[in-house]
């Protein structure tokens, strides 16, 4: 866990996969750090008048998911988060285990910078969040 790998450590396909489950405590210290009551997250009777039913995760929290997935178990924590984009493709309900997949789709030894991406299912097998991301490390040292 939170390993330093360099750039040329990782490769192109190299994956991990981790599931958890949402819950209620993850919400409430998401709400408060960021300050995001918004009433779909925080008001039962607001949340069940939408078209979901009831109170979602808060989206940006379950992504965050993924990029600590990434650095702890996948990348390290040497590279420095150039770009990222979320796609929020289903509803996460507090109770929902997701499978986290994350994965280097490219590698660009010219810019010693990869692309990752992911993807979120819950445990009915529906894709909940979808990531592609860029990560640059820094040049070598010289010797």
């Amino acid at each position: 866990m939170y390993e330093s790998k360099s750039f040329d450590d990782l490769r192109v396909n190299d994956r991990v996969s981790l599931s958890k489950t949402i819950t209620e405590a993850d919400g409430a210290l998401y709400i408060a750090a960021t300050g995001d009551f918004g009433p779909v997250h925080v008001d039962d009777v607001y949340a069940g008048a939408t078209r979901f039913g009831r109170r979602l995760a808060p989206g940006i929290m379950v992504a965050g998911l993924c990029t600590s997935i990434l650095t702890s178990e996948l990348v390290g924590t040497i590279g420095v988060s150039v770009e990222d984009r979320f796609w929020f493709t289903g509803p996460v309900f507090y109770g929902d285990t997701l499978t986290f997949d994350v994965w280097i789709a490219e590698q660009h030894d010219e810019t010693r910078t990869i692309i990752w991406e992911a993807s979120a299912r819950n445990e009915g097998g529906l894709e909940v969040l979808k990531a592609r991301a860029s990560l640059k490390f820094p040049r070598r040292k010289l010797s």
